[in-house]
């Protein structure tokens, strides 16, 4: 399988949902930040080809070649990407799924839209266009009202309200501390007893400890959540 996570939008987790939802979920898979600017999962320790949304060619070739494939286009490039995609003839049929993460803010919706209906015009056919919603505090249909709207009207994309990610402080700590939830749930460190043993006076080392304490309570409950998510988006 080859996803593309795309969006006009940027802050809309793209690559969190490259880190921590998609890549431990395609064991394998070859991921390709086109990026220029912003942090990529090789922030986060994933190994990573990066290149700019102009070097399509180099991506497009192995795109032809990758059995499974991640490409986390940032929002700095995803209008060069775009536009070189359409010039190579039928390319954007090299991309299973273009999966587009949402937010709730009235900005990031429209630009959702906008992105919906740009590959709708290259002829993506919509059964390969998904929403996937991310940090929803509790009903996704009302607080992505406007992405369903949408959807009922233009019927160019698919909108699972199962395909949704809830809001968690375990993102922001995974960033901090550059890390992902697969490497979490595989450390064997008890960070609670070494918190206990800690020395009182040593502010960062308790800080340290509490956040990776706090990290492995919530990676159990959170993963499991992400694996609904994932059977969502593609279902």
């Amino acid at each position: 399988m080859k996803i593309a996570t795309v969006n006009y939008s940027g802050s809309v987790g793209k690559t969190t949902v490259t880190s921590h939802l998609f890549a431990p979920r395609m064991p394998g898979a070859e991921i390709i930040a086109v990026e220029s600017t912003n942090e990529s999962a090789a922030d986060l320790g994933l190994d990573v080809e990066q290149m700019r949304g102009e070097h399509f060619g180099r991506l497009f070739r192995k795109l032809l070649m990758a059995e499974s494939a991640i490409v986390d286009v940032g929002a700095s490039n995803i209008e060069d990407f775009l536009a070189e995609l359409v010039k190579y003839d039928e390319a954007h049929l090299e991309i299973d799924f273009y999966v587009l993460p949402v937010v709730a803010t009235g900005k990031a919706q429209r630009e959702t839209i906008k992105t919906i209906q740009a590959l709708a015009e290259m002829g993506v056919p919509s059964e390969r266009v998904r929403v996937l919603f991310n940090r929803v505090d509790a009903d996704v249909r009302e607080e992505f009202s406007a992405i369903f709207g949408y959807a009922h009207k233009a019927g160019t994309f698919m909108a699972n309200p199962e395909a949704a990610i809830l809001e968690n402080e375990v993102f922001d700590l995974l960033a901090n501390k550059r890390t992902t939830i697969t490497e979490i749930l595989s450390d064997q460190r008890n960070y609670r007893q070494e918190l206990r043993e800690a020395d009182r006076n040593d502010a960062k080392l308790i800080r340290h400890l509490s956040d990776m304490h706090a990290l492995q309570s919530l990676a159990r409950p959170v993963n499991r959540q992400l694996d609904k998510a994932f059977e969502a988006v593609f279902a």
